[in-house]
């Protein structure tokens, strides 16, 4: 499949990408730490519209990038692929008018999330995977099975990127050109193996260098309300020196 994205202009002003993980009760069975409820989500993205900010997913934040600026975007990513993305996220979004990427684990579609620990949670089927795209969401990788990358070999570090997009595109008859480090690891060897396997971008958490293939992320919570949603956005441009 055809991958025409390079988004080529280079990073020079880290563009606002925010991180979540599972929408869902923090009661409900399984929930990973970091799980937001519906109605503290709507109310975070509304407080973004209220701002005259419009949240989209990475590949369209990056090609505002491309074409001089991100101004008035803040990018939205779900990791992990939990199939409450498609359940209780994507209404939120499309009656919003936003989009989103959400970083699928390619062994685990229609599965549960092996890789977390606990009470197994479950993730987007392939028929879910195909909606949530149809709805104009980015659906990108996060690898074949959440490996931590640093510590894999050359080998399966080559496998977990190239066979997982494989994977993914075959289910959404879309290019993936987006990845997200498992766990937020990341090293100079695994981003140069991002590059070479021809991901257009890839996002970390924190970054120690800080690129197109290591795009650093803002994590959004359940506490987050205004006050601090506010507080993220300044640091955001007083660490980048960027107007959101």
């Amino acid at each position: 499949m055809n991958h025409p994205e390079n988004f080529e202009r280079p990073i020079t002003a880290m563009p606002m990408v925010l991180m979540y993980r599972s929408i869902g009760r923090n009661d409900d069975r399984g929930a990973p730490p970091g799980t937001v409820t519906p109605e503290r989500l709507e109310r975070q993205l509304r407080w973004l519209q209220a701002r005259r900010l419009r949240g989209v997913s990475v590949g369209e934040l990056l090609r505002a990038h491309a074409q001089g600026s991100t101004r008035g975007l803040v990018g939205l990513t779900f990791d992990g692929g939990y199939a409450d993305f498609a359940t209780r996220a994507v209404p939120v979004l499309v009656r919003l008018g936003f989009t989103a990427t959400v970083f699928a684990v390619a062994r685990y579609i229609g599965g549960y999330d092996g890789w977390a620990g606990g009470t197994p949670r479950p993730l987007m089927t392939a028929n879910q995977l195909r909606a949530v795209a149809d709805f104009g969401m980015e659906v990108g990788s996060q690898g074949m099975r959440h490996l931590s990358l640093p510590a894999a070999s050359d080998e399966e570090v080559r496998d977990e990127l190239r066979e997982s997009r494989f994977v993914l595109e075959e289910v959404v008859q879309r290019p993936v050109t987006g990845f997200a480090y498992p766990h937020g690891h990341v090293s100079p060897r695994v981003v140069a193996e991002v590059r070479i396997a021809g991901y257009g971008y890839a996002c970390a958490i924190r970054p120690e260098e800080p690129g197109r293939h290591a795009l650093a992320r803002t994590y959004v919570g359940e506490r987050d309300r205004s006050l601090l949603l506010r507080a993220k956005v300044v640091r955001h441009e007083l660490q980048w020196m960027v107007r959101v």
